[in-house]
Order: C-alpha cells, then structure tokens, then sequence
C-alpha cells in the first residue's frame, strides 16, 4: 500500500512514547485504540447536525491511529510480542474501520449504498492480506489502499468537509450529482477498496503458483 511501506518513517515519534510506557500491557493501548475508534465514529456520525464534530472526529481517528501503532511497539521493545497479541490486533483493526468509516457510512453526509460499498471494500482488502497467511503465501500489505492510507484519509477529509462547509462549499455538483466531501472520500474507499482486494488476491494467486513450482 502506499502508506504501510512508510511505517519505519514513523518511530521516532513512537518509541520515545513506547519506552515510557513500557510496563504497560500492549492490550491495554490496543484496547484504548479501538474505544477512541468507536468515539471517532460516533462524532463523525453526529457531525452532520453539529460540524463542529468534524474536526473533533479527525482528532480522534489520527489519536486512535496511533495508539493502534503503539501497541505493536511496545510489544516488541518490551519483547511481549504474541501471536495471541497479534491476533487481536488484526480483530480490532477490523473494528476500528468498522467504527471509524461505518461514522460516515451512515451518516447524513453519504449515501447508504455507497457506504456499504466502501465497507465491503476495505473488509476484504484486510481479508485477502491475511488469508495470503493462512494458505501459506506471504502476508500481504501491498495495495491501493492500507490501513494506513484509511487512517489518514479518515483524518484528513472531515477537516477538509469542516473548512469547506465554512466557506459555503460543503457540496461540489459532480455531472448533476451533489457529493460531499466525505461521500468522496467513501466512493475512494469503495472504488479502491474493492481493486484492492483484487489486487491482493492476484498477488497471493501469482505467489502460490511460485510456491508450487517449487
């Protein structure tokens, strides 16, 4: 994916964190990862009666973000690192996109269908990544769009809706369609979610018949 490569880029703002608490159970962070997604979701929800929940929304998406990104460190540094651990965090990464892009989904920024689709999207873009695991090919993180790239995003376009809401242009009139920014922001997710998945899933095909040529 285009921000998952990335991730060592990131460190430095996490292990001065991770070291500090490093006593701490890395369930513990991922546990308050997903309660701050859950929270994003319900002001990204409540954000179409009241905008100012948009930027609230976005704070919260990036802090859970990190905080899913802290876990793992302080797993490794404090040499926690599990299978078991491993495995929640994949459950409530699921979660925390569910939460954060279900928010908007829903909403009375977005059309319902096109929320849905944008969540069949990215469920399936996580799940061809770890079956490529389970059949035995490597763990897939390439692709359009990673988590990575969603946190970001989801970040990024409810500050872009708030700004653009206040100068009158929370709505852009696209081939006699009005769109708002964050239904924008799910047709991405929908469109590139699902070529993704497809992307992953050409991948793990082409690495299984390697391994059978073996």
């Amino acid at each position: 994916m285009v921000l998952d490569g990335q991730r060592a880029r990131v460190d430095f703002a996490l292990t001065p964190v991770a070291k500090k608490l490093i006593n701490v159970n890395p369930n513990t962070i991922s546990w308050i990862g997903l309660i701050l997604a859950l929270l994003s979701g319900v002001f990204l929800y409540y954000s179409f009666e009241k905008d100012i929940f948009l930027l609230i929304g976005a704070l919260v998406v990036i802090v859970s973000g990190y905080f899913d990104a802290l876990d793992g460190k302080i797993a490794k540094l404090s040499g926690k690192a599990s299978k078991k651990g491993d495995y929640l965090d994949h459950v409530f990464d699921r979660y925390a996109d569910m939460f954060m892009i279900g928010g908007v989904a829903i909403s009375g920024w977005c059309n319902p269908y096109l929320g849905m689709l944008a969540l069949v999207g990215v469920l399936l873009t996580s799940y061809m990544g770890t079956q490529a695991q389970a059949v035995g090919a490597p763990r897939l993180y390439a692709g359009l769009l990673g988590r990575a790239d969603r946190v970001v995003l989801s970040t990024l376009f409810p500050v872009i809706q708030f700004v653009a809401g206040t100068f009158g242009y929370a709505y852009l009139d696209i081939a006699g369609f009005s769109v708002s920014w964050l239904e924008i922001m799910i047709i991405w997710f929908a469109v590139v979610g699902n070529l993704t998945a497809i992307q992953r899933a050409i991948i793990t095909w082409r690495n299984m018949s390697k391994m059978d040529e073996q």
